[in-house]
């Protein structure tokens, strides 16, 4: 199982989030800290993976061993990624080792923040968020999980969203290879309006895009 950690900062950078709403769904979330870091600013942050079924012991220890995981699939396709962001893997890694941290005291010190569960069926009810974003599932994992597994996670996305959803990145893990349903998938999710919108963060090459649902 690969719980990734991921800072605030790239989040802000990734989702291009310039302020927060008064609710949020970090969704299939991992070892990230934006959840601890939203509610820290009085954000109704939630996050949701299925992860966190694990006991607390054992969660703590598979975010810890996840942090050199990422770095594999770096080294395996150099050529596709950029450190522009970054800066240089020095600073990505203590970004991940910062969030990792931080997502690491705030599960022990408000698990109810940290839901179990996974798409395409969340736990939630209709329009429960202001702000749905999930980052690195859908369409990072297009080779895993196919067409029909990706509406159904989308259409998911859109009921637990009072306003919008936005998802980053929008190739798949890797090479970066393009998504080819993709443009189907946006035709099946009307009347929910969707746009794909740049933003100012790209560590795979050509992945500086999110796409925006809104209801």
């Amino acid at each position: 199982m690969l719980v990734t950690s991921r800072s605030y900062p790239e989040y802000e950078a990734m989702f291009d989030l310039t302020e927060l709403p008064e609710s949020v769904l970090d969704c299939c979330a991992g070892g990230s800290s934006f959840t601890a870091e939203a509610a820290a600013r009085g954000v109704d942050a939630v996050a949701v993976d299925q992860a966190y079924e694990l006991p607390t012991p054992e969660l703590l220890d598979t975010v810890r061993r996840s942090l050199p995981a990422g770095a594999q699939i770096v080294d395996q396709h150099a050529t596709s990624f950029t450190w522009n962001w970054y800066g240089d893997p020095s600073r990505k890694d203590e970004l991940r080792i910062e969030a990792a941290d931080r997502f690491l005291q705030d599960v022990s010190a408000a698990p109810d923040r940290y839901v179990a569960g996974s798409l395409p069926e969340l736990p939630f009810e209709d329009g429960r968020f202001d702000l749905v974003l999930c980052s690195h599932l859908l369409f990072t994992w297009a080779d895993k999980y196919g067409r029909d597994w990706h509406l159904a996670a989308l259409k998911e996305l859109v009921r637990v969203s009072r306003s919008e959803v936005r998802i980053f990145p929008l190739v798949q893990q890797g090479a970066g290879e393009p998504v080819p349903y993709l443009q189907e998938l946006l035709d099946d999710l009307r009347p929910v309006r969707s746009e794909i919108r740049k933003v100012p963060y790209e560590f795979q090459v050509g992945a500086n895009e999110m796409l925006v649902l809104k209801r």
